[in-house]
């Protein structure tokens, strides 16, 4: 009953938007590539007047799912592969883009790059000052996500040491991305994880891994970023915006703000 209630209220504020209007497009769910698709949305409304599209803030990926199949959004974005249960109520998943998965800091760190094993530790507090990884001496303050979050998903899967990773006690539990970005960029000290977009680097550290840019092509964690639908609820407006995804135009946009584009439609 809590779940429900609290997935409610994410809803309604996601949806709080000043004068709602049937021209509207808002696609909800998952907390990554935001500005990604805020600007592609930007560029499509831009061309498309009476169409706005929008990006509200995250309700997950699982929000974005559930207010699709209830036919509260006709658009949502997920970070994750849908579950046999969720494709049983006729979602279509469509992958955009890939978006790297990141460490970032707080600028006070002293630190742009660490390895695999030494951000390992910081997460399980074996190392629990800056100055152990060349940096300032100053507590390292962890910022961490919940289990359901796509990053942590990400790194899981992709990076040694994380599979069974189990995260120092006393780290700060952020809900959604934006948190995790807003407490590490004015906590002293703090280190997060999440989606890379250009936009973080303006604001915090975003650190190399083993010395590779999260843009480079041996950069080991990133997430694929789909939109979805139902075939039996999308609009000509949604319909439209999911093919302009896949314009010349989009995909440089995509790839300016940060993320890779996927080159050639391919729903699921």
């Amino acid at each position: 009953m809590h779940r429900i209630r609290s997935f409610t209220l994410a809803l309604a504020l996601a949806l709080a938007a000043p004068a709602v209007g049937a021209d509207e497009l808002p696609v909800l769910g998952t907390g990554d590539g935001i500005p990604v698709l805020k600007a592609v949305g930007d560029a499509f409304s831009a061309e498309h007047p009476s169409t706005k599209v929008l990006v509200p803030p995250s309700i997950h990926s699982s929000g974005g799912i559930r207010a699709v199949i209830l036919g509260q959004a006709v658009l949502g974005r997920i970070a994750r592969e849908l579950k046999p249960e969720e494709r049983e109520h006729g979602l279509i998943m469509t992958p955009v883009f890939r978006q790297p998965a990141v460490f970032y800091a707080h600028p006070s760190s002293g630190v742009t790059n660490l390895t695999v094993e030494q951000v390992t530790k910081i997460f399980t507090g074996e190392i629990a000052n800056w100055r152990e990884v060349g940096g300032r001496d100053l507590r390292i303050r962890v910022v961490i996500r919940e289990e359901v979050d796509s990053t942590l998903g990400v790194f899981r899967s992709t990076l040694a040491g994380w599979k069974d990773l189990r995260f120092l006690e006393r780290s700060k539990l952020a809900t959604t991305t934006q948190e995790a970005f807003d407490t590490v960029q004015t906590v002293e000290g703090a280190i997060g994880f999440g989606p890379y977009s250009l936009d973080l680097e303006k604001r915090v550290t975003v650190l190399s891994l083993d010395g590779h840019r999260p843009t480079a092509p041996e950069y080991p964690s990133a997430v694929t970023l789909s939109l979805i639908h139902r075939e039996a609820t999308i609009t000509e407006p949604a319909a439209a915006f999911l093919d302009y995804m896949f314009t010349e135009k989009a995909q440089e946009l995509v790839r300016q703000n940060g993320a890779v584009p996927v080159p050639v439609r391919k729903s699921s």
